[in-house]
């Protein structure tokens, strides 16, 4: 039913609100929760109720998932910046599910005296840009070039215990990195991903996830969603491990 793979339990009222949603999908993807409950003559706290049945925290996590459910039945076409999704992830930012994922994933960083970055394609290039960031403000950090390359099968604990893997994916389906995460299972490494979907095997394989959820985007068969929410992700979460040294110390 539209992006669950479940049938949700549903109220009368919550059948209208589906009805409507289903027979106009691209208008609602970009619909005001206020304009939606006036469409389906409900309330927003109807509406609100509606979507935390669809596993959303909100309209606004609704509103990316229906848009990132599009967006997978019409691939390649290409629309223009559409900032309102870049608004929504920032104002998700400062919410409680977002807060909370962060704070776990500089829990886990703390005692980490070597952080790895990997990632494919346009990831690739984040990953580069977060070993170099994260090198300047807050520890040392290398990028792995070659996620189907294992270089070493075996970590002591004592070496393992002190590494943290990054692991950058949009879908959270790159094969390759699914396979070295699975390698690097066998030792002690922490793992935290940055995904686009809480759901992926990416995200399900790390200790610590944090999913931005926007609209996928690609042409001509490649991916081109936007990298800002893990950009963005990348340098918050250096700077709060920063932040929390300075807080230790002082304290």
């Amino acid at each position: 039913m539209l992006f669950l793979d479940r049938t949700p339990d549903l109220t009368p009222f919550d059948l209208e609100i589906y009805k409507f949603i289903s027979d106009n999908l691209e208008q609602v993807s970009y619909m005001r929760i206020r304009d939606l409950a006036k469409a389906t003559h409900t309330s927003t706290t109807s509406i609100a109720r509606f979507c935390k049945k669809f596993d959303c925290s909100g309209y606004a996590e609704f509103r990316i998932k229906l848009q990132l459910f599009l967006n997978e039945q019409h691939p390649e076409e290409l629309t223009a910046v559409d900032e309102t999704a870049y608004m929504d992830f920032l104002a998700r930012t400062s919410q409680p599910l977002y807060r909370d994922k962060l704070k776990d994933a500089v829990s886990l960083l703390q005692n980490k005296e070597l952080v790895l970055f990997i990632g494919l394609g346009s990831s690739n290039i984040m990953a580069e840009y977060g070993a170099l960031y994260f090198s300047s403000i807050f520890n040392m950090a290398l990028r792995i070039e070659d996620p189907s390359n294992y270089p070493i099968d075996y970590l002591s604990k004592s070496l393992s215990d002190k590494i943290c893997i990054i692991a950058l994916s949009v879908s959270g389906e790159t094969q390759e990195i699914i396979n070295y995460l699975n390698h690097l299972n066998f030792s002690n490494s922490s793992i935290i991903s940055i995904t686009n979907s809480s759901k992926s095997t990416i995200a399900q394989l790390a200790d610590v996830n944090i999913p931005y959820y926007i609209a996928r985007e690609s042409s001509s068969g490649a991916d081109i969603t936007s990298q800002l929410p893990a950009l963005y992700t990348i340098e918050n979460l250096a700077k709060e491990v920063r932040l929390s040294f300075q807080t230790n110390k002082r304290s």
